[in-house]
């Protein structure tokens, strides 16, 4: 008998999370077409039918597998609309295929080791698990991710909708739901409709340590290099040919290496390589920019620039062409002026039994550009830790935390209609 199968009885949070993580929903970086990968609808579909089921009767999918369902006001509620968002896909840097999860029941401390792939989770590098002592965590065995990141808030948002509607005591204003494709790879929200969304903000769930609340994230662009050599015949080489693969690594081994995301915290930046592919004519490689203000981006791309005329000074006849896109910004700016949101997010953990902490996230969410979009967002926690890794796990006591959030959230924002 699996260690699952002696945890009884599973809380319907994790229940549902079970279920979801075994259905592998990995996004794909560069694909053409949106979502990036059909699977992620198969997902999409399993969760119409289930919030039909519990009774939300406009519960659909659209032709870009976004999920999208309405929980009614109470009886003579008037407040306006809120949303709650999490993201289906998971990431493409580790496999979600057949992910097999394993509770452990009530954590004493120390290392967790996984059945497979000699892979540990070390408290020395994931010291959240000292906080976790007698809780129930989740984990992969080794293989694969979890798909915590953001299944964990899937879960949550749908087991605090189904305790609303079991619980008609508890009076909220109208709650929207959506559930969006390709997050992982920066292209969760390119097809969502803010206006037929309906909200006047919404809350991601797509965070880490329980309590947390973030209201900031980093600003983000992409450096693509186009690095143009000369192939010849390695017979024939001498004084002629160029290596466009040799330009591109040593461009990568030109950067700082206390900007990296290895050696930063806090709200430091940093320049990350992801992506170095081609051959001696032609190359190609795409680093990561990140900060939270833009100066510090405009100083971290100014630096590559200063590596990469470096590089070509040293590869006389090498060509590299930079082009920087623009990903998203830090939405801090914009939710300052509408204090309440994070200010109700802040009393609903703390109704929830939980401590809030205000934070910002080193990374990206859905809510950073629909922020941007007219749809003001904050970060809320999921619960889970070591996201894009065999490393992964989550507490089932702060997935139920999580639900009771949403929960007097939703009863907040009924109670209390902020302008």
């Amino acid at each position: 008998m699996s260690e699952t199968q002696q945890f009884e009885p599973l809380a319907p949070v994790v229940q549902r999370f079970l279920q979801y993580v075994a259905m592998d929903t990995q996004s794909a970086e560069g694909a053409e077409n949106y979502p990036s990968t059909e699977k992620q609808k198969i997902l999409g579909k399993v969760l119409v039918d289930e919030l039909l089921g519990l009774g939300l009767a406009d519960a659909s999918m659209n032709d870009f597998g976004i999920v999208t369902a309405t929980l009614q006001a109470s009886p003579g509620v008037e407040a306006p609309t809120i949303g709650f968002i999490a993201h289906m896909d998971t990431s493409p840097d580790v496999s979600g295929n057949d992910v097999r999860p394993i509770i452990h029941s009530n954590y004493q401390g120390g290392p967790i080791v996984l059945p497979e792939g000699n892979v540990t989770i070390d408290p020395a590098a994931s010291p959240q698990l000292n906080g976790c002592i007698g809780h129930d965590l989740i984990t992969a065995d080794g293989r694969t991710l979890l798909g915590a990141d953001d299944k964990a808030g899937i879960a949550e948002i749908i087991t605090a909708f189904e305790w609303l509607l079991e619980h008609p005591e508890c009076k909220h204003g109208t709650v929207r739901l959506a559930f969006t494709c390709d997050e992982e790879v920066g292209r969760g929200t390119l097809h969502f409709d803010v206006a037929a969304f309906g909200a006047i903000c919404a809350y991601t769930v797509d965070g880490e340590s329980a309590g947390e609340v973030e209201n900031e994230t980093f600003c983000a662009d992409l450096a693509t290099l186009k690095i143009s050599g000369r192939n010849v015949h390695p017979g024939y080489a001498k004084d002629k040919l160029l290596s466009a693969l040799k330009g591109g690594a040593a461009v990568i081994s030109g950067l700082h290496a206390n900007e990296a995301p290895e050696t930063t915290e806090k709200r430091q930046g940093y320049l990350h390589p992801i992506h170095f592919s081609g051959g001696v004519e032609e190359a190609t490689l795409r680093v990561l920019v990140r900060d939270f203000e833009e100066a510090g981006l405009e100083r971290l791309e100014a630096t590559l620039e200063g590596v990469v005329s470096v590089v070509k000074s040293s590869f006389p006849g090498l060509g590299i062409e930079t082009t920087i896109m623009k990903q998203y910004r830090n939405m801090r700016p914009l939710l300052e002026d509408l204090p309440a949101l994070t200010d109700y997010a802040m009393e609903a953990v703390r109704r929830a039994g939980g401590e809030p902490r205000l934070s910002y996230a080193r990374g990206g969410t859905d809510g950073a550009m629909l922020t941007f979009k007219g749809l003001p967002c904050p970060n809320l926690f999921a619960g889970g830790h070591n996201f894009h890794s065999k490393r992964e796990w989550i507490s089932v006591q702060d997935m139920e935390l999580a639900v009771r959030t949403i929960v007097e959230l939703a009863i907040l924002w009924g109670d209390h209609p902020a302008k």
